[in-house]
């Protein structure tokens, strides 16, 4: 008897210290991280430029999306000389005559047409490279087909941030808002997800962006000799290719809502869960120290409320309350601010189921990190 309550001190002991560690690491990434987006402004420029842009999209059999969005693209007011480049990608739809219909109205749109597979070179990662060197100038822009710029701005804001030190401008790349829980639940995950990319570049440890919205130098391109090193690997052509070039120096984030862009979120669990394993399948090649600390972060997560619930039935519910309220309160004054300057603010008062989902969220998608990613792009 007294061996067993011995054992079952120090356990309790255990599980109590584990909850406490597991607290802390989790309120320093709000705190050391987060709240940088938080409390983020753009420095005022006191003398603001314009730059010739390039904007690539590339495209595979998206004739509906040509259609519904490239409009929003070539519309866009914008002075400086720009062009809009779309790579019509082995598409066997009409995109091909809807461009060249828009191309009679938008002397601006040029349109690159490739009509052979590239062999080796899986996923988007050729189609890009091919519209990036047909791109006449420096500044690059790139969006998708199914994606819309949220104002008539978009070109003028994501590059007025450039300077000459800035090589590379991460966007953020929203979904439209729609009535329904689940399109809460992926804004949510895609909210998240900036969360940690825009935080991390803030802290001059950027390590990825998104092809909805991104923006770097021709330059930047070629000194990593374009996607060469990525061809391993179908995705990766927008992560893969920041978490090499990115540096604490040369990364700017542009969070000022006319430089946001729009799409539709998966209307089915099977196409969300396709997607996200699809990225999920890429981040295994991120470099040693984002993958720590990316995995320390979800690891935290997942581990917080299991040791919680452990701490509040098995140990002392008073001091496991006491922990779990200050990060809470932490957590809410951040995620505040964060989904604010997001335009997300309704997703705001959902965090704390959002919260608890994430444990589950780590169950669905964690195994994607140990699969092959699949051999296409669309």
């Amino acid at each position: 008897m007294y061996l067993y309550d011995y054992w079952l001190t120090y356990w309790k002991a255990g599980v109590f210290y584990f909850f406490i560690v597991i607290s802390l690491i989790q309120v320093f990434y709000y705190l050391f991280f987060f709240l940088r987006l938080a409390f983020y402004k753009e420095k005022k420029r006191e003398n603001s430029r314009t730059n010739a842009v390039s904007v690539v999209i590339c495209a595979r059999d998206e004739a509906n999306n040509i259609m519904k969005n490239l409009p929003g693209v070539l519309v866009q007011d914008y002075k400086t000389t720009h062009e809009v480049i779309v790579v019509n990608d082995n598409s066997y739809d009409e995109s091909k005559y809807l461009l060249e219909e828009l191309q009679k109205s938008f002397r601006q749109l040029r349109i690159v047409e490739l009509t052979q597979e590239a062999k080796m070179i899986p996923g988007k990662k050729f189609p890009l490279g091919i519209g990036i060197k047909s791109a006449k100038f420096e500044i690059l822009l790139l969006t998708d087909a199914d994606c819309i710029p949220a104002s008539e701005f978009w070109i003028e804001n994501m590059q007025s941030v450039y300077d000459d030190q800035t090589e590379i401008v991460l966007g953020y790349g929203a979904f439209h808002k729609k009535a329904g829980f689940f399109n809460k639940l992926i804004r949510w995950e895609t909210f998240h997800s900036a969360l940690q990319y825009f935080s991390y570049a803030l802290a001059r440890t950027p390590y990825m962006g998104v092809g909805r919205n991104l923006s770097y130098k021709k330059t930047v391109f070629y000194r990593h000799k374009g996607f060469s090193s990525l061809n391993h690997t179908p995705g990766g052509d927008d992560d893969l290719f920041i978490n090499m070039a990115a540096t604490g120096k040369n990364t700017k984030i542009n969070i000022h809502p006319d430089s946001f862009t729009l799409s539709d979120a998966p209307s089915t669990w099977g196409q969300w869960r396709k997607q996200k394993k699809r990225h999920y399948s890429t981040s295994r090649y991120y470099k040693g120290k984002h993958k720590f600390l990316l995995g320390l972060y979800s690891l935290t997560q997942f581990l917080f409320y299991p040791s919680f619930f452990l701490v509040l039935f098995l140990v002392n519910w008073e001091w496991g309350l006491a922990i779990f309220g200050v990060r809470l309160v932490i957590q809410a004054m951040v995620l505040f601010l964060t989904t604010k300057k997001l335009n997300e603010k309704d997703l705001f008062p959902w965090f704390f189921i959002f919260d608890i989902w994430m444990f589950f969220y780590y169950l669905i998608f964690a195994p994607a990190l140990f699969k092959k990613p699949a051999s296409t792009w669309k």
